[in-house]
């Protein structure tokens, strides 16, 4: 059975659909088989992932409510063994129509159900906030990565999410863990991110990601192009540090499995 992991962040502009892209990409170029459900309403994960959101698609609202299986919402992407269940205008309206659901939080864990056992890994970008998009990612989800980018206030809202993390633990998904923090926007020009990723790892020893990903230029530029850095520059920084994301979450998977895996362009 397929691993889901939620990446949540309750604060935009945190690198979170950046994440979601390229470590689904090196995961992918590492023989996995991985489904990445763009569950945000802006839909940048699947303009980043180069499919047109202007086109038809079909968003996961239909399997939300019951009105079509998952199955039947995956696309393709350009990126062998990576698949996508896209974002498209009509997920805007799912948050008011979830209301009136019974077991309106489990209706995503419920849509994916059928999923788990072809992929390796299904990845949820969930939206800029804590409603009920991101509460079915989090019912639905057995880790939670969370990435903090390393300027002032990068704490802030942390405490929030974390207790939203055990209520649903609590009361909702009892499997549900903090697979890890990822440091992003890290600058080495400057004491500030320095400071930051310190009191990120003094605040939550033993749970943030080795990995630090670096301000990079070519990671702003590759969604422009609906490409994953790994394809549109894989020797870049931003490349560099994604492929040992990725590297370093099939090691926290399987340590014994994956102490030697590899994952290239």
């Amino acid at each position: 059975m397929g691993e889901v992991i939620a990446c949540a962040n309750q604060k935009g502009g945190v690198g979170k659909t950046t994440t979601v892209i390229n470590l689904a990409a090196y995961l992918a170029l590492a023989e996995r088989r991985v489904l990445v459900v763009d569950l945000d309403p802006q839909g940048n994960a699947t303009s980043g992932l180069g499919v047109d959101r202007s086109a038809d698609v079909s968003s996961v609202y239909p399997a939300l409510v019951g009105r079509a299986d998952a199955r039947s919402l995956v696309q393709p992407t350009q990126v062998e063994h990576l698949w996508l269940i896209p974002s498209a205008r009509d997920l805007a309206g799912a948050e008011v129509e979830l209301v009136g659901l019974a077991q309106r939080e489990r209706k995503l864990h419920e849509a994916l159900a059928s999923l788990r056992d072809e992929y390796d890994f299904i990845i949820l970008d969930c939206p800029p906030a804590v409603g009920l998009l991101t509460v079915n990612a989090l019912t639905a989800a057995d880790g939670v990565l969370v990435p903090i980018q390393c300027e002032y206030y990068a704490l802030e809202g942390l405490s929030q999410l974390l207790s939203t993390i055990e209520l649903v633990r609590d009361n909702l998904n009892p499997r549900l863990r903090l697979a890890g923090v990822l440091l992003t926007m890290y600058d080495a020009r400057t004491t500030l991110s320095a400071d930051v990723a310190a009191e990120v790892r003094r605040h939550l020893d033993g749970r943030v990601f080795r990995t630090i990903v670096p301000r990079s230029v070519r990671l702003a530029e590759a969604p422009s192009y609906g490409r994953p850095i790994a394809r549109y520059s894989p020797e870049s920084r931003g490349a560099q540090a994604y492929q040992a994301l990725a590297e370093e979450v099939l090691e926290r998977q399987r340590p014994s499995a994956a102490a030697g895996t590899a994952v290239s362009a």
